[in-house]
C-alpha cells in the first residue's frame, strides 16, 4: 500500500504505520513474525468453534417456539447469507491478512469514516453478542442447579443476570492473564462439544425416522410457514453465524491461504448450518411450537430429556454450558482485538492499545470489552441483545461486500489476493443486498438501538478523528 496514513486525532496521535512482508512460510510485520502453521483443519476449528452455540442451545426454544419447523428454513437463510459474505471476505483477507478483519477491509476500501463506524460498531456488536451468550449461560447454569436438586423458583431471572455478570468478569480476567490460557480452554470445549452434539443429533434423527420411539409431549400450535415469519426469525438467529469472519483474522498464519482460507470459511458455515437445521428439525419433531415456547431458552434440554431421559437432559445441559462458555470466551477475545486495532489507527485514544507487560495482552482493550458486556448481561434481555448484535454485524458484512466492489473498481497496485471470488461482482452484490435486506425483518426496537449505535460512532469520528486518513483508504 503506497499511501502512508496521515492526520492526527483530537489527542494529537497519528495512526501507526505497519509494514507487512508475506512469504510462503510466514507473515512478517513490525511487531512479530507469524509463521504459517494453521492448515485447513485448524481454520475449520476456529470457524466452527466461534459459531457453535446459540443456534443449538438457545434458539430452538425462541425460534422453534415462534414458527415451529419453519425455523429450519430460517437457519438455512442465515447460512446462505453467511456464505455470500464468506467468499468476498476470503478474497479481502488473502489480500490484506490483518488482525482487524472486517474493520481493516472496510477502512481501506471505503475510507476512514466507514472504518470508524464499523470498527466501533464491531466492538459494540460483539459486546451485545457476548452479553447474549452470557445470559444463555445463566439459564443453563440454573438448569444445571436444578439437575442436582437445587431448583430456583422466584427471582430466577435475577439469578440468571448475576451468573451472567460473574461469568463475564471471569472470562475477562482469563483473557487478561494470557491468550494461551483462553485458547486451551476453547479447544477443549469445542472438541467435547462436537462429540456430544453428534451423539445427540444421531439419536434424534433415528427417532424422527421411526427407528426408535419416544413419547412426544402434546401440543396444539401449528408451524408457521411464510416468507415474512421465516425471514423475521432468520434476522433473530443470525447471531449464530457471527463467528465465521474470525477465520479471516488468522489469514497471515494460514498455510496456502488462497486455498485453505476460503475452504475454511465456507466449510465452517456449511457445517454449522447443517447442525443448526438438524437441531431444529429434531426439536420440532419432538415438541410443537407452544411446548418449545413454554420451555424458553433451554428448550433443547427438554428435548434431550424426552429423547434419552435424565441422561439426555444432563448431556444437553453440559453441552449448553460448554457452548455458551465457548462463544462468550471467543467473543471477549475478539472484542478486545477489535478495540486494539481501532486504537492503533488513532480512531480511539492510544492508551486503549496498551499491552500488559506481565501477560503480553491488551488489558485496557479487554477491560473496554468486558465492562460493557457485564452491564448488558445484567439486563437479561435475550432477544434484544441477539438482534442488535445481528444488526451491527449485518451492516459490517454488507459493507465488506461493498468494499470489495470498490477496491476491484479502483484496482490499487497493492491489491493482489491469493483467492478471487468467481462471477465478477455478482456474489459481493448479492451478499450486500442480502445482508442489508435482512435488517428490514428485525424488531423495530432492535433496529432503533442499532441505528443509535451507528449514529454515535459517526459522531465520535467527526468529534475525535475527522483529520485522520488511513493507509490505503480509497
Amino acid at each position: 500500500m503506497p499511501d502512508e496514513p496521515s492526520g492526527r486525532n483530537l489527542d494529537g496521535d497519528a495512526p501507526v504505520a505497519e509494514s507487512v512482508v508475506e512469504t510462503e512460510s510466514a507473515t512478517i510485520t513490525d511487531d512479530a513474525e507469524l509463521e504459517r502453521t494453521i492448515g485447513l483443519t485448524g481454520g475449520l476449528a476456529i470457524g466452527i468453534g466461534t459459531m457453535i452455540g446459540a443456534g443449538i442451545f438457545v434458539f430452538p426454544g425462541l425460534a422453534g417456539g415462534a414458527i415451529g419447523t419453519a425455523a429450519a428454513a430460517s437457519f438455512a437463510v442465515g447460512g446462505v447469507i453467511a456464505l455470500l459474505v464468506a467468499l468476498p471476505t476470503s478474497e479481502l483477507a488473502t489480500a490484506m491478512p490483518r488482525s482487524g478483519g472486517g474493520y481493516y477491509f472496510i477502512s481501506r476500501g471505503l475510507g476512514t469514516l466507514a472504518g470508524t463506524v464499523i470498527g466501533l460498531s464491531l466492538w459494540l456488536g460483539l459486546v451485545f453478542a457476548t452479553a447474549f451468550y452470557l445470559v444463555g449461560l445463566g439459564y443453563y447454569a440454573l438448569d444445571a442447579l436444578a439437575q442436582v436438586g437445587l431448583a430456583v423458583g422466584a427471582g430466577s431471572d435475577a439469578i440468571v443476570s448475576v451468573i451472567a455478570v460473574l461469568a463475564g468478569g471471569a472470562f475477562t480476567v482469563l483473557n487478561v492473564t494470557g491468550t494461551e490460557n483462553a485458547a486451551k480452554l476453547q479447544n477443549g470445549i469445542v472438541a467435547l462439544l462436537l462429540s456430544m452434539l453428534v451423539a445427540f443429533l444421531g439419536f434424534g434423527l433415528l427417532e424422527a425416522f421411526g427407528v426408535v420411539a419416544v413419547d412426544t409431549p402434546p401440543g396444539q400450535a401449528a408451524n408457521v410457514w411464510g416468507a415474512g415469519p421465516v425471514l423475521s426469525v432468520a434476522a433473530l438467529v443470525f447471531t449464530s453465524y457471527l463467528g465465521f469472519a474470525q477465520v479471516a483474522t488468522v489469514a497471515g498464519e494460514m498455510k496456502d491461504p488462497g486455498r485453505n482460507l476460503p475452504l475454511a470459511m465456507v466449510g465452517s458455515v456449511v457445517i454449522v448450518t447443517v447442525l443448526y437445521v438438524l437441531t431444529i428439525f429434531v426439536a420440532t419433531n419432538i415438541f410443537t411450537r407452544d411446548a418449545l415456547l413454554a420451555a424458553g431458552e433451554t428448550a433443547i434440554v427438554e428435548v434431550g430429556r424426552a429423547l434419552l431421559g435424565p441422561a439426555g437432559a444432563l448431556v444437553i445441559i453440559v453441552g449448553g454450558l460448554l457452548a455458551t462458555m465457548s462463544s462468550a470466551n471467543a467473543s471477549i477475545l475478539s472484542t478486545s482485538r477489535a478495540i486494539y486495532g481501532v486504537s492503533k489507527d488513532a480512531l480511539l485514544p492510544r492508551w486503549a492499545s496498551r499491552i500488559n507487560l506481565r501477560y503480553g495482552t491488551p488489558h485496557v482493550a479487554l477491560g473496554m470489552a468486558g465492562g460493557p458486556v457485564v452491564v448488558l448481561a445484567a439486563t437479561g434481555q435475550v432477544q434484544l441483545l441477539a438482534e442488535v448484535a445481528s444488526f451491527l454485524h449485518l451492516i459490517m458484512y454488507g459493507l465488506m461486500c461493498v468494499a470489495l466492489v470498490a477496491i476491484r473498481r479502483d484496482r490499487p497496485a497493492w491489491y493482489d489476493p491469493d483467492f478471487v471470488v468467481p462471477g465478477g461482482p455478482v456474489i459481493p452484490v448479492l451478499g450486500a443486498l442480502a445482508s442489508f435486506g435482512l435488517i428490514a425483518f428485525m424488531n423495530r426496537l432492535s433496529i432503533l438501538v442499532g441505528i443509535a449505535v451507528i449514529a454515535a460512532t459517526a459522531g465520535w469520528y467527526f468529534y475525535y478523528a475527522r483529520d485522520v486518513s488511513l493507509k490505503g483508504a480509497l
